[in-house]
């Protein structure tokens, strides 16, 4: 009796990660060991950069309040710490996009913040 394999699901494996190798460069996106490869290894950059993603623009929202306070005469620490204590209970998402694009609404947090 002959050897069974089962060709459609192999088939059907291969096709899906040739279709997530659409776009790439060269061989990479139809030579199937190669392709397998940086399918594999895009996955992984793409995991990890869900998570760092997070941490960049947390470091960009930190940075745009900081502006936005050294302009009142206080640090980003100094201020965070008063806006708690004032039990002021805005994110920090919230505080950068006031301190880019609503500014007078910002100058308001930060003068009630520092009474």
């Amino acid at each position: 009796m002959p050897r069974s394999v089962n060709n459609v699901a192999s088939r059907a494996k291969r096709k899906r990660i040739l279709k997530l190798a659409k776009g790439f460069f060269g061989r990479k996106k139809n030579v199937w060991t190669v392709a397998k490869n940086a399918v594999e290894k895009g996955l992984v950059y793409a995991y990890r950069d869900r998570k760092s993603k997070k941490r960049e623009y947390r470091a960009i929202w930190i940075t745009r309040i900081n502006a936005g306070v050294r302009e009142h005469g206080l640090s980003y620490s100094q201020f965070m710490g008063k806006l708690k204590s004032a039990g002021i209970n805005l994110n920090r998402k919230v505080l950068a996009d006031l301190a880019m694009n609503h500014r007078e609404a910002f100058d308001a947090v930060v003068n009630k913040v520092k009474k």
